[in-house]
């Protein structure tokens, strides 16, 4: 069994001025953004949900990204919404979200 029910990590990678990044297009807001929802929900800590920081995922293309563990899901999100469907769909009610699934 895992330590938590979901590992999420977000990519917060800065590059160099002009490089693409997952920071440069929203990475950092989303991940304070996620971590503040989770703990409002009160579903951070051991058995629940954990929102860690993540250098670069190599997926700089698709960003900016997040992967769940265990599950091995990876998603690209624009918004504070994109991120609420998937804390809602995925990391409350284990559903897929498919049209940010990368």
């Amino acid at each position: 069994m895992s330590y938590f029910e979901h590992h999420v990590f977000i990519c917060t990678n800065q590059r160099d001025a002009g490089e693409q990044c997952c920071n440069s297009i929203g990475g950092s807001e989303m991940f304070t953004y996620a971590k503040d929802r989770i703990g409002q929900l009160k579903k951070n800590g051991p058995g629940n949900i954990r929102i860690n920081k993540a250098g670069c995922l190599g997926r700089c293309d698709q960003g900016p990204v997040m992967v769940v563990y265990p599950q091995e899901t990876w998603y690209s999100f624009i918004d504070q919404s994109d991120v609420d469907e998937i804390i809602d769909e995925h990391l409350l009610h284990g559903r897929i979200v498919e049209r940010l699934k990368i």
